[in-house]
């Protein structure tokens, strides 16, 4: 019988004091004490460094032994843990020299209302559309799981409906209000993303989540759910809403790509581009957007290959609601929310960043 090892914390301990000190991330690595982000800063906690035997140890704590056997066939692993009243969070395991390294994202239980996220106007009617295809982009931890998290919770309060998620993990767990809502888990509700794809319009969905579209057939399979008459949500790890289109039909062979302009222009509604950026005390973060809503002019352009005029639409239609990331900077940089600095750095175009700052910008800001 292996003897348990000496740390001064067990893995639920070293979590909850991550939450108490409003981490974001738990980064648990060979030969350093455990890191926890802060404000997007790294931070080595006071422990003692983690040895190997040590790091797989406190894995065991917090994975099942089905897991631990996928983690040494695939060298590497997502899954979701929860300390009740705590935190829900979602990890990763991966290899490196040899040795287990994991990190820990932490989602809160509470599902955050949407009036509280700094999304812009519209963002919400979202939720009430028949049919189409929305978009949640941004880089990873820019906060996309979060406005998935809220905008499904408005259909959930206010609507009958049926709704299916599909999640490698689940982050935030739904309590079932006036819609019916099944969530589902790569690796324990079903085999493969693929595979529950395939399978959810048997659901008789009105809403499907799918938690990232990957590769060409979950992107072929929501595209045509949202062509039939769902309303479909998903993610993509792109920066502006022209990239985000780009992304799309460059995943397709060349012979397919007409096909699939024709399927998106008809099918999207919108995409909502994100980033969080450090507010000007460095206390938290606030939300810059991108909006690109869809109407006849936007569905022309992405049928005919013309994605880079979308960026001109956006800039020239903030009346309909529709705003450029850069716009977004300016105006929490000209409202006092982030530093000049912040806005610059986090931009897209530097040239039209610093014309919308008109002149304020100063280095060091």
């Amino acid at each position: 019988m292996n003897r348990e090892i000496e740390y001064p914390l067990n893995m639920n301990q070293i979590l909850t004091k991550a939450v108490e000190k409003n981490s974001s991330d738990v980064h648990i690595v060979p030969f350093v004490p455990p890191i926890f982000r802060i404000n997007r800063n790294l931070i080595q906690t006071d422990y003692p460094k983690l040895r190997p035997e040590v790091i797989k140890e406190l894995l065991a704590q917090i994975i099942k032994p089905h897991q631990f056997e996928m983690l040494h066939k695939d060298l590497e692993l997502d899954f979701s843990y929860a300390i009740p009243g705590v935190a829900r969070f979602r990890g990763n395991v991966m290899y490196q020299r040899g040795t287990q390294t994991l990190a820990m994202r932490i989602i809160p239980f509470r599902i955050p209302n949407i009036n509280e996220l700094g999304l812009p106007p519209g963002i919400r009617d979202l939720c009430f559309l028949p049919r189409g295809l929305v978009l949640i982009t941004g880089p990873t931890g820019s906060g996309k799981s979060t406005t998935l998290a809220a905008l499904i919770d408005v259909i959930n309060s206010e609507q009958s409906l049926n709704i299916v998620t599909i999640e490698d993990p689940i982050e935030f767990l739904h309590p079932h209000k006036k819609s019916s809502l099944k969530q589902r888990e790569v690796g324990t509700d079903t085999r493969s993303f693929n595979s529950a794809l395939r399978h959810v319009l048997r659901h008789d969905p009105d809403v499907i989540l799918i938690g990232e579209m990957r590769d060409p057939e979950s992107i072929a399979i929501a595209l045509t759910a949202a062509e039939t008459g769902h309303l479909v949500f998903s993610t993509l790890h792109t920066q502006t809403a022209p990239l985000t289109i780009n992304r799309i039909v460059d995943a397709f062979a060349d012979h397919q790509r007409d096909h699939i302009r024709q399927q998106l222009s008809g099918s999207l509604q919108a995409v909502l581009s994100q980033q969080l950026i450090p507010n000007i005390k460095g206390d938290k973060r606030v939300l810059a957007s991108e909006f690109l809503k869809a109407n006849n002019a936007v569905r022309s352009m992405i049928r005919d290959g013309k994605e880079h005029q979308l960026y001109s639409v956006m800039q020239s239609s903030q009346a309909t609601g529709m705003h450029t990331m850069d716009q977004s900077l300016a105006k929490l940089c000209l409202s006092g929310n982030i530093t000049g600095v912040e806005a610059v750095e986090k931009c897209i175009d530097r040239t039209e960043i610093e014309r919308l700052l008109q002149g304020r910008f100063v280095a060091g800001a």
